[in-house]
Order: structure tokens, then C-alpha cells, then sequence
């Protein structure tokens, strides 16, 4: 079955060089184009997409506020957004994450890269193992104004899954969590998937998010 994406970019030059290599790949389909958020929120209604590849400054309707629109629609739920942007610490880039976005990418990256990424977020993973990423998040959760996560949140959970939570915010995958603590793969997803409901995060970009948010996870920390 084919990734089902929506380009959401105002420029076309952009979104044209996307769409002929997603529509040169196997297993790839192009389902619609934006040039601002509020057409890429009425595309995401209208063709439910695998992932929405979103940029984050566009005219009227911004790439943030359209990710906050499609992941707070409970009709979306299965719609991941993709975050690309040409700057790399970004603060508008941190808070589409905050907001649901399951992972952002450079716009300057290689095309084999792309299709990876859409791959793993159209699995439902999230797409944070970059430095950047990490970079990212650890400087502005760094700063006490940035610190808005509920404090009781992090207290539903047990210890075992504040190990696996932490493992999370280094960017570990469960087949990789599992590793490290010496668990099976399944047993590791289902500690992922019991966090996620506990603290109501939609993936596990707001699991990472939420760790260096609580202080679970410092900057500049191993798991950082």
C-alpha cells in the first residue's frame, strides 16, 4: 500500500522537486498541494494523508498553527505531520513538536533521506534521532519560560517507564530500548504505548518533548 503524502509549501519550486521524487518511488503518492496551512488543513480533512510534509513559514495560516489544527482534530488522528524548514534551530520548528508534529527534517536534505523519514512517520514513529533535533529541544526547554508541562503528568508513571521514557528522549527505538534493558521488543512497545496514554502524548515526539520538559531528561545529559 502506498504513503499517502500531502506537500504543504509556498514555494513551487519546492513542492514540485518533492512530488517527482515521491512520484518516481514505488510505494509513494502525492495526494494534494498547499501553499499556506489553511489549504494543507483542508487537504489533510479532505484526502487523509499518511504524513502532511509541512513547512513552517507560509503566508496567512502558518505551518505551526496548521500542525496544531491537524493533530487536534480527533478525525486526524492517523494524519502524522513532517516538519521541514531551512533553519535549523528554530524555535517555531520546537513548539510544532510541542504541538504533535511526530519529527522535522532540513529542507537541504538528501532525497534517499526524505523517503526515510516519511517511512518512519507514516509507521508511526517519530523521526528525532538527528542531532539537530536534540539540539534543538535541549535549547529551548532550556529556558524557564519554555517549561509548560503539566508537573502531575509525569508523576502517573512508574519507574520502569521513566527508565523507558528517558531512553525515548535520547532517540532510542524500541528494538533498541529493548537492547538496553535487556527486555523483549514487544514488551518495550508496550511500555512506550502505556506512557503515551498516561500522559496523553500523541507520539513519541511529545514523549520527548515532555521528558526534557518534567527535567527527566537535562540538557547536555547523557540522554540528550
Amino acid at each position: 500500500m502506498n504513503i499517502r503524502v500531502v506537500l504543504a509549501d509556498d514555494q513551487t519550486l519546492v513542492r514540485g522537486g518533492f512530488r517527482v521524487l515521491l512520484e518516481t518511488e514505488d510505494g509513494f503518492e502525492v495526494c494534494g498541494e498547499a501553499s499556506d496551512g489553511a489549504e494543507a488543513v483542508r487537504l489533510a480533512r479532505d484526502s487523509r494523508p499518511d504524513v502532511v510534509v509541512m513547512d513552517i513559514r507560509m503566508p496567512g495560516m502558518d505551518g505551526l498553527e496548521a500542525t496544531r489544527r491537524i493533530t487536534a482534530d480527533p478525525d486526524l488522528t492517523d494524519v502524522r505531520v513532517l516538519v521541514l524548514t531551512t533553519f535549523d534551530i528554530d524555535e517555531y520548528v520546537y513548539e510544532a513538536l510541542r504541538a504533535g508534529a511526530s519529527g522535522f527534517l532540513l529542507k537541504d536534505i538528501e532525497p534517499v533521506e526524505l523517503l526515510r523519514a516519511l517511512r518512519v512517520v507514516a509507521d508511526g514513529e517519530a523521526l528525532l534521532a538527528p542531532t539537530v533535533t536534540r539540539r534543538l529541544i535541549t535549547e529551548f526547554v532550556g529556558r524557564p519560560e519554555n517549561r509548560r508541562v503539566d508537573a502531575g503528568a509525569i508523576q502517573q508513571i512508574t519507574d520502569r517507564e521513566r527508565e523507558v521514557l528517558a531512553l525515548v528522549a535520547g532517540g532510542l527505538s524500541n528494538d533498541e530500548i529493548a537492547a538496553h534493558l535487556v527486555i523483549s521488543t514487544a514488551t518495550a512497545r508496550t511500555h512506550v504505548s502505556r506512557i503515551m496514554t498516561k500522559v496523553g502524548a500523541r507520539d513519541r515526539a511529545q514523549l520527548v518533548v515532555l521528558a526534557y520538559e518534567s527535567g527527566l531528561v537535562s540538557p547536555g545529559s547523557a540522554g540528550a
